[in-house]
């Protein structure tokens, strides 16, 4: 579905990401994992097209995506939940979901069309706060906005970049649920996560960072063996599994 060919960016002429290469099966989820300054929100804004490739390329489908603005890669179905969420807080609950699903993909995709009750079904909260306004929720309650917001975009791949930051756990059990709902109904899903645990429990591989390479891939079925490489965890996220 996605693939990642030997990526190189950065920030003026500071280099961040240097050869990043990976692929995204459809209907498959996907880690990232690494420690602070790996590269990892570097990684997710070149993908959504925040940040402009130096080299390299990104196919969607087998079709060149790295040279399309942030909005054209939503009409190829991307949708990315950035870190800190950049919702509109002074709207109300529904006027950001709207704005969402006014501007989302009109072509059919092949993954699932999400329509606005079904959104709200997964997050039964926002059903008795449509009217309130985005700031006066929850720091859980705005990330769970975020990823509605993301899916009435009607994406064929879902980006979350540290969807569990600062969130209670049961805010993040709450979310994990959800993601796991969306893999059984076919979604890509890329996620961006420094818990191992939480990683593990949302992909079915992975690929560690470290000072913006992969240096790693946790393949299917290799969770159990990464989690118990001390050496590795060590090396490359702190010692965290």
């Amino acid at each position: 579905m996605l693939s990642i060919e030997n990526i190189e960016a950065g920030y003026g002429d500071f280099p961040v990401l240097r050869g990043v290469s990976l692929t995204i099966g459809r209907n498959e989820s996907v880690a990232i994992i690494g420690a602070n300054g790996a590269g990892k929100s570097t990684l997710v804004r070149a993908l959504c097209g925040l940040l402009p490739l130096k080299s390299g390329r990104l196919l969607h489908d087998g079709q060149p995506i790295q040279h399309l603005p942030a909005h054209r890669r939503m009409h190829h179905g991307i949708a990315v939940v950035l870190e800190g969420r950049h919702l509109f807080g002074e709207l109300s609950v529904r006027a950001n979901l709207q704005l969402a699903a006014t501007h989302g993909r009109k072509r059919p995709g092949r993954g699932r069309q999400f329509k606005f009750d079904e959104v709200l079904a997964l997050f039964p909260f926002m059903q008795a706060r449509l009217e309130a306004a985005v700031e006066l929720l929850s720091g859980g309650e705005q990330q769970m906005v975020a990823i509605a917001r993301a899916l009435l975009l009607q994406p064929e791949l879902l980006i979350l970049d540290e969807p569990s930051t600062g969130l209670s756990p049961k805010v993040v059990r709450d979310i994990m649920a959800v993601l796991s709902r969306l893999r059984e109904a076919g979604m890509s899903i890329l996620l961006v996560e420094q818990n191992v645990a939480l990683a593990s429990q949302a992909a079915e591989r992975a690929f560690v960072m470290s000072l913006g390479k992969v240096v790693h891939e946790v393949k299917a079925g290799q969770w159990d063996g990464f989690r118990q490489d001390e050496a590795l965890l060590k090396a490359y996220l702190g010692g965290a599994g």
